[in-house]
């Protein structure tokens, strides 16, 4: 009987080159068994709303007064003052603050003096320091881990405020798996230091009526990542605003506070704003919005409403690839088919970018020039040139303009789109006809067509 000499090493797992002994792998997963681990209940920080070791996600539409909220929440805090509901927050806590869109002097500080905040328990990154005193800024999709020893400094906070919480995410905001990837290092801060992260988004335009935790602007991973997501909401034309729970892993999901923002002028005469809380909400989110969102005498405004407001807001600047509408309007949460509906709806042109270029959509007042041979078509139309126009078919007509000869194609009378695709210039012959054929019906477009292709 043959043995293998190497049976029993091979039945060591793998050996070292070099000593030939058993050689333990890097990693391997940990499986622990569910007996072996303590249950322990959700630690609060706001009863039902914040909770520490979590990250929050608190979304709302422009002029919501998202940031003025949360001041006031960290007055809460560093003060062990009242929550909005009436609770009183346990014990006061230290709070760190970064925003790419506040100015710390004018507009952060102030609004906390005037939320009456502890300013001693508050910290607010102004940017990264080495060893050397070199300062950049910075940059929370790659300077999280650097928060942890800040934190230890500090004597632990209670609360991490990101506004905008995208800038988290280094890669497509609409794309799950870098959504995904860029708030694990947050929601990992978070756990790792017991604290609540609070992360400041924006509602995707168009979305009214819709699922209130759907509207937040980029990828869904957003939502799913974060473990409440709160919604802020302003009736237009009044002072009106609402706080609401849309969405909650570790508590209920429903009910809000109403709140008002008003101005409030603090030492030294500086002007500044903070939040008045009002009276406690029933019932859901998506009822709490649409209370104060819905202005229309028929309800909600319709898909298709919202739609046509999404594209003029997104092409009012100019025209925008194909590939980023589609993008944009998932995250918005329309469908496909009602985008192409609004498209029609409010004029908007699908045109292709040069020969190499792709597709973009433009506003029917940002057409293009017209070429210098759909110019000439038309010269010769309008000089009611018999001979081009009796020769004239929709795939001929260019060719005829080059006065050459082809008396396949300029001998047939008007055909369908789709024949005689085998001339030489195929569907690009469409792109320099322009107005009526000659028997005064209007040429179809193949620009959807090639569009979808």
């Amino acid at each position: 009987m043959t043995t293998d000499k190497y049976a029993s090493e091979w039945s060591k797992g793998p050996l070292s080159a070099i000593t030939r002994l058993p050689v333990r792998p890097s990693w391997r997963a940990h499986a622990v068994q569910a007996s072996s681990i303590k249950p322990q209940a959700i630690r609060w920080l706001w009863p039902g709303w914040l909770a520490q070791g979590k990250l929050h996600i608190l979304a709302g539409a422009g002029g919501t007064g998202k940031t003025t909220l949360l001041l006031g929440l960290i007055a809460a805090i560093t003060t062990a003052g009242r929550w909005p509901d009436g609770e009183v927050c346990r014990e006061p806590g230290n709070a760190l603050i970064w925003s790419s869109e506040d100015d710390p002097s004018d507009t952060l500080v102030p609004r906390l003096i005037a939320a009456g905040a502890d300013m001693n328990r508050v910290y607010i990154l102004q940017g990264r320091i080495n060893g050397e005193g070199e300062r950049e800024p910075f940059d929370p999709s790659s300077d999280i881990d650097l928060l942890r020893a800040t934190a230890e400094e500090i004597g632990g906070i209670s609360l991490l405020m990101l506004d905008p919480v995208v800038s988290a995410v280094k890669g497509d905001m609409h794309k799950a798996n870098d959504v995904r990837r860029g708030l694990q290092g947050v929601v990992d801060f978070a756990e790792q230091n017991l604290c609540a992260v609070v992360g400041i988004s924006h509602f995707a335009k168009g979305g009214a009526g819709s699922s209130p935790a759907d509207r937040v602007i980029g990828s869904q991973a957003f939502s799913a990542l974060a473990r409440t997501v709160l919604v802020a909401a302003k009736q237009e034309d009044s002072d009106a605003r609402v706080l609401a729970r849309a969405k909650s892993n570790i508590g209920t999901d429903e009910g809000g506070i109403s709140y008002t923002i008003e101005p409030f002028t603090i030492d030294g005469g500086i002007e500044a704003t903070r939040v008045i809380w009002g009276d406690l909400i029933h019932g859901s989110a998506r009822e709490i919005l649409r209370d104060v969102e819905d202005n229309d005498e028929d309800g909600e405004r319709s898909e298709l409403d919202e739609a046509c407001d999404f594209l003029r807001d997104l092409l009012c600047h100019g025209p925008v690839a194909t590939k980023r509408i589609k993008a944009d309007a998932d995250g918005a949460g329309h469908s496909w088919a009602t985008v192409r509906r609004a498209q029609k709806a409010i004029g908007a042109e699908a045109k292709k970018q040069g020969m190499g270029g792709g597709w973009v959509w433009q506003l029917g007042d940002l057409v293009e020039p017209e070429s210098e041979k759909s110019n000439l078509l038309k010269k010769a139309l309008s000089n009611n040139s018999e001979h081009l126009r009796d020769c004239l078919s929709a795939f001929g007509a260019n060719e005829r303009l080059r006065e050459s000869s082809n008396p396949t194609l300029c001998d047939k009378p008007y055909q369908p789109l789709g024949a005689c695709t085998t001339a030489p210039q195929g569907h690009d012959w469409n792109k320099y006809l322009t107005g009526p054929l000659p028997d005064g019906t209007s040429l179809p477009s193949l620009e959807d067509d090639a569009e979808d292709l």
